[in-house]
């Protein structure tokens, strides 16, 4: 994959989370916290799972940044307060993509997971597996939405960003 592509990524991943978040946003506060099944329990605990894998990530691959060593740690309990801190990780994450050179992802990054285990990994496979999480992870909140009002939530294939399906405006 070359830098384009990354770039399109991420500029997709940051439309997903607006769509996303413009749906969680509607909810009704009990619902938004209640438990559905997923991997992390709830809507709440799954936006906010994301958000700290995205930290962790970009820690890794610029030496700055602050992330929980907890994978189910709850980093705001506000969703607007999440929804913004949202906001600022999916502007460092494309200003960071944006920054990259052909070379640059094929760089190997060293770095532990959270359990201290080191590896080491070309840049570009660190990359596609953070948007590949990304995608996991919004489909479980994706459902979460729909399970939670019995309707069907906003779109968020690939496809319709590509088409030029609009992002509320939740700034």
């Amino acid at each position: 994959m070359g830098t384009e592509n990354f770039r399109q990524l991420a500029a997709y991943n940051h439309w997903a989370n607006l769509r996303l978040y413009g749906a969680a946003l509607e909810l009704p506060e009990e619902a938004y916290r209640r438990s559905t099944g997923v991997f992390f329990g709830s809507l709440h605990g799954t936006l906010n799972h994301l958000l700290l894998t995205d930290r962790i990530w970009l820690k890794r691959l610029t030496g700055t940044g602050e992330h929980p060593d907890r994978l189910d740690a709850i980093l705001h309990d506000d969703r607007r307060d999440l929804l913004r801190a949202r906001i600022a990780e999916d502007a460092r994450l494309n200003e960071l993509v944006e920054s990259y050179t052909g070379a640059d992802l094929m760089e190997p990054i060293a770095y532990q997971t959270t359990s201290g285990k080191p590896y080491r990994q070309p840049r570009q496979d660190i990359l596609l597996h953070l948007f590949n999480h990304q995608t996991h992870h919004r489909g479980q909140a994706h459902a979460c939405c729909s399970i939670l009002t019995g309707s069907e939530p906003p779109s968020l294939d690939l496809l319709a960003f590509q088409r030029g399906v609009p992002a509320p405006n939740l700034g």
